[in-house]
């Protein structure tokens, strides 16, 4: 599913060049679940944004779904983004001028999914996160955590392909995080790729894989367990 070659992430600091990501080099195989650890500045962040299209600004290749994003087009990009990739974020980048109820549907109408179908699908994802009281408030009226709720049944939604997670429960408490994590584990059962950035060792538990960072390099990529993986 995802092949990156040489991938270099750097800006301009004064005089001199600051690297955050080198020459990385991975493949994920459509059906596993990754996760991406490190200390703070490692790069996990900048990878998962390149990873979700975000992020156009780097040198290397990376191919998705044999694409060559790299040569892409930004409006292609967003394309791709919109019909495969489902992204739970760390600062949850809700629209606050929507509702609940509109920000979780925001999804199936860029998939083009017709009202009657979207109306389904959104009561029941309401009712699954357990949020349908929420359902006609704004982001502002929301506490952190059911904020991130709302991202995350807004990043699952419509069954994406690949899902990117960064720091997916840091804004919950236990119970609640224990829940996102188990969904995550069925989605991928179901066959959804999962890559996630976490500083959890818990959470990383529940992946088959574990890749570390540091200082922009890939500096371990260990194998937790077997995972069946599918080919497209």
């Amino acid at each position: 599913m995802i092949q990156l070659r040489d991938l270099t992430k750097s800006y301009r600091a004064g005089f001199g060049q600051t690297f955050v990501l080198r020459q990385v080099n991975l493949d994920v195989q459509e059906g596993e679940f990754v996760t991406i650890m490190g200390p703070s500045g490692a790069g996990k962040s900048t990878i998962l944004a390149i990873l979700g299209m975000l992020d156009g600004e780097f040198s290397g290749e990376y191919h998705f779904l044999h694409e060559p994003v790299h040569r892409l087009k930004p409006k292609l990009r967003v394309e791709l983004n919109k019909s495969y990739i489902g992204f739970v974020f760390q600062a949850y980048h809700l629209i606050d001028d929507l509702t609940v109820y509109e920000n979780i549907e925001v999804p199936l109408t860029y998939r083009n999914v017709p009202r009657k179908e979207r109306e389904a699908i959104v009561a029941d994802t309401l009712d699954r996160f357990r949020i349908v009281g929420k359902k006609d408030l704004f982001p502002s009226q929301l506490s952190g955590g059911q904020q991130q709720l709302v991202g995350v049944a807004r990043a699952v939604i419509a069954k994406p392909r690949l899902l990117l997670a960064d720091e997916p429960t840091g804004n919950l408490h236990s119970a609640q995080g224990e829940e996102i994590m188990e969904l995550f584990a069925k989605l991928n059962r179901e066959g959804t790729t999962i890559i996630q950035v976490t500083h959890s060792e818990k959470n990383a538990a529940y992946g088959s894989r574990v890749i570390t960072l540091k200082d922009g390099w890939v500096e371990s990529d260990t194998q937790l367990h077997e995972t069946v993986t599918r080919t497209e």
